[in-house]
């Protein structure tokens, strides 16, 4: 007999959970700077340290900033400053360093006086601000009493395409070398004492000017001829399409450094302050100075010029256009200033013969 079994209930079937995502963990909080952190970092004695390299940074923005108070009376100090004014801006690396190794705050804080400074009397400097274009080019070079090559000098000028060429320290010597050499380039031209002039349009009512070279006693006692042989500023008129345009060429005084004397420049102020004067009495509606100024324009002994005439360096020029010594420029002392005339492009020419570079400029009108 067979038995039968009755099949079993089958089991009841349940839906699956729904899976869900994960839920991100939460960010841990920003970590909260403890109170013995924040003291840790605003502590009196981390900003005591460095006390030297703070007050040095400090006292170089300060003398950039005042360099016109200070003092001349002694050993010409402030026109010493200031002609190597630019240079001063190598100090802030060096400080910069020292505050760095130093981990001193206060003394890199103190640096931003200095930097703002300097951007601020030479940041334009940097640019180029020159452009194309330009009706009249025009050169100054001190050719060197002592240049070996005075007939190199002469061709290279004449190379560099100037319109109208000023020569400065010209000696008895050399002067028919100058003569012969820029013939050909330059058809009018003419010689007062020391310094002349080469131009491709003729010149006219050239003559010596009076920026006080010969002074003392027996100066009014000497004969013209041999004033005149000395002489180091000249006066000529240039005839342009545009018209008249006035030129000066100038040879100032020397100045000498030394440690009994300091910076003596007694010969140039005196030849600046003369220049000034002739300038300003000068109607002439454009006018162009060409020359060995020995000295920078930063130098407080050149405001009666640099009110009456203006660098074409920094209106047109790329970079500071130093131009003395030749060998590693450190100062511009050679110099094109204008008025009445605009400005298009400024710069150095290449080494001659001469301890001075040859600087050079065009114009418009």
């Amino acid at each position: 007999m067979y038995r039968t079994s009755s099949p079993s209930a089958p089991e009841p079937v349940t839906a699956p959970e729904p899976v869900t995502a994960a839920a991100p963990a939460p960010a841990p909080a920003p970590r909260r700077l403890s109170r013995e952190a924040l003291r840790r970092a605003v502590r009196p004695e981390v900003w005591k340290r460095a006390p030297v390299l703070t007050g040095a940074a400090l006292l170089l923005g300060l003398v950039m900033l005042l360099h016109a108070y200070v003092p001349n009376r002694v050993g010409t100090v402030g026109s010493l400053v200031e002609t190597f004014l630019p240079w001063f801006g190598l100090f802030v690396p060096v400080l910069a360093a020292g505050a760095l190794w130093r981990r001193s705050p206060a003394a890199v804080t103190a640096l931003v006086l200095p930097v703002t400074v300097w951007l601020s009397l030479f940041g334009g400097l940097l640019a180029d601000k020159s452009h194309p274009g330009g009706d009249l080019a025009l050169a100054t070079h001190n050719v060197g009493a002592d240049n070996p090559d005075p007939a190199g000098t002469a061709r290279g000028l004449a190379a560099s395409g100037a319109d109208v060429l000023a020569l400065e320290e010209i000696t008895d010597q050399d002067r028919d070398v100058y003569e012969e050499e820029l013939a050909e380039a330059y058809p009018y031209h003419a010689v007062v004492g020391t310094v002349g002039v080469w131009s491709r349009l003729p010149l006219s009512d050239t003559r010596p000017v009076d920026i006080a070279t010969d002074v003392g006693p027996l100066a009014a006692t000497k004969p013209a001829d041999v004033r005149t042989a000395g002489n180091r500023a000249l006066r000529t008129t240039v005839a342009t399409d545009q018209g008249p345009l006035t030129v000066y060429v100038v040879h100032l005084g020397s100045v000498r450094l030394n440690p009994r004397t300091g910076f003596w420049t007694d010969s140039r102020d005196r030849n600046i302050r003369a220049l000034g004067d002739v300038l300003a009495a000068d109607r002439s509606e454009r006018v162009v100075l060409l020359g060995d100024l020995n000295g920078s324009l930063d130098d407080r002994a050149f405001d009666g010029v640099t009110s009456q005439v203006h660098s074409v360096q920094e209106a047109a020029g790329d970079g500071f256009g130093f131009s003395w010594p030749a060998r590693f420029p450190v100062a511009r002392i050679d110099h094109i200033l204008v008025r009445g005339v605009e400005p298009d492009s400024s710069w150095v020419l290449p080494a001659t013969g001469s301890d001075h570079l040859p600087v050079a400029a065009r114009i418009s009108w």
